[in-house]
């Protein structure tokens, strides 16, 4: 019998909706992977909402998790770590400790950094610390990281001028560290309004991807979380990344068709459980190059 893959996933949580872990985690686990949810952080609802309760995760707390899990001869099992939302700097480091302490156990395991720090038309929701400890720490260190625009252009400390442009900024951030990016939300001048457009680029080639851009009066939150998720996820399970890209933007999509059937502003995650699983559409990544 195959193995089933574990992944440490190190994100925030919310009670209410979906957003960060509460966005990935059953995906991920519909899929077919083993997910040890580790929350950065514990809000009662998204921000986006504009009030929240909650609590930050001491960092401290999350290397000595990361030992509990080692003290039960379990640590070595990890196949991946995924990381999301940072409440802080110092978070981020703990993070970098425990992806060092999973490598010791399994040097195969693959560590996936989602540097959120906002969206294009939201603009940026982390502290400048955090901004820089992505870029100049965490980028090192992943094996994949998973950008969207805004992100993007704040590494490379500019705004894309093109589809070209984009694929040359992900470029140098490759010379960072990472193996593979992936641009989760391309958004540059001269861009087809109804697209939602992708970016992978690794040291062997670039691929962009294209899928319908949906209509909501509120852009769903989470949907990048449950991109980044769902990628890793599927890269674990054996995929190329370019399947995993392709993969991920059907399912992804076909979330998104049922939360807009349904006129939810959270992602109908559990109506459209089995379409994350056998997507009905699919999406081609088409090789690029500059």
């Amino acid at each position: 019998m195959k193995r089933t893959p574990h992944l440490l996933a190190i994100q925030s949580h919310v009670v209410f909706g979906h957003a960060g872990n509460s966005a990935s985690v059953f995906p991920m686990q519909r899929v077919g992977v083993n997910v040890w949810p580790l929350n950065t952080v514990q809000f009662s609802n998204h921000t986006q909402y504009g009030q929240w309760t909650g609590d930050v995760l001491a960092s401290e707390q999350i290397p000595a998790l990361v030992e509990g899990i080692a003290a039960i001869g379990e640590l070595g099992n990890c196949d991946a770590v995924l990381s999301g939302y940072l409440g802080s700097a110092a978070q981020g480091q703990a993070i970098l400790a425990g992806v060092a302490r999973i490598k010791a156990c399994n040097p195969k395991a693959i560590y996936l950094c989602d540097p959120v720090m906002g969206h294009p038309e939201k603009g940026c929701i982390v502290a400048p610390e955090v901004s820089d400890f992505l870029l100049e720490e965490a980028a090192g260190v992943a094996d994949i990281m998973c950008p969207n625009q805004l992100e993007l252009d704040s590494f490379s400390g500019r705004k894309a001028q093109s589809l070209l442009d984009c694929l040359a900024m992900a470029r140098a951030l490759l010379t960072r560290g990472p193996k593979a990016i992936l641009v989760k939300h391309l958004a540059y001048p001269g861009k087809p309004e109804d697209s939602f457009e992708m970016l992978l680029v690794t040291a062997d080639g670039s691929w962009h991807l294209r899928r319908p851009l949906l209509a909501f009066p509120r852009q769903p939150v989470g949907v990048g979380d449950l991109t980044s998720g769902l990628f890793l996820a599927r890269v674990v399970l054996g995929d190329s990344l370019v399947a995993a890209l392709e993969f991920t933007a059907a399912a992804v999509h076909e979330v998104l068709l049922e939360t807009q059937a349904c006129a939810s502003y959270e992602l109908e995650l559990v109506r459209a459980q089995d379409r994350i699983t056998h997507p009905r559409v699919r999406f081609e990544a088409v090789p690029i190059s500059l």
